[in-house]
């Protein structure tokens, strides 16, 4: 029995509002595996924002690739990581995006209390887009049948 997710389930999955895990090699170290907010639309890239002075973004940087795991935590569990190459990398991040990313994630409310807390780093956020290559899913409800 394969627990393997279809196309559209995989997709449709990724597209939920999951925290997910970014896993980029690390020059001298191990990956650096981060938690982060992210976008992602079916057959689309995988968008992240970042500071342009992080950590995370002098390894998006060097790499060019980088991979993203977001999972379930309601048994039985799900899973996705998908792994693929920097398609866009150090656009500047604009109000609109990070408002809408802060609202996704937290809510109307909680998201404009965040961008207000936020608002000095502004200026210095970068968007990186990763066109999905390498699936890895797993759906265990289907152990169910």
């Amino acid at each position: 029995m394969s627990f393997a997710m279809s196309r559209s389930e995989r997709e449709s999955f990724l597209s939920d509002v999951h925290v997910g895990i970014l896993s980029v090699n690390q020059p001298h170290h191990g990956p650096l595996a981060v938690p982060v907010w992210y976008f992602y639309d079916p057959g689309g890239p995988v968008t992240v924002v970042t500071p342009a002075d992080s950590r995370k973004a002098r390894c998006l940087n060097e790499s060019g690739r980088f991979t993203l795991c977001v999972q379930s935590e309601i048994p039985l569990y799900k899973y996705v990581s998908v792994e693929g190459p920097i398609t866009s990398e150090g656009e500047p991040a604009e109000d609109a995006m990070r408002r809408a990313l802060a609202h996704r994630y937290l809510g109307k409310e909680g998201g404009d209390l965040f961008l207000e807390a936020t608002a000095a780093q502004a200026g210095s956020e970068v968007i990186y887009r990763m066109t999905p290559e390498l699936w890895f899913t797993s759906d265990f409800n289907k152990a169910l049948g």
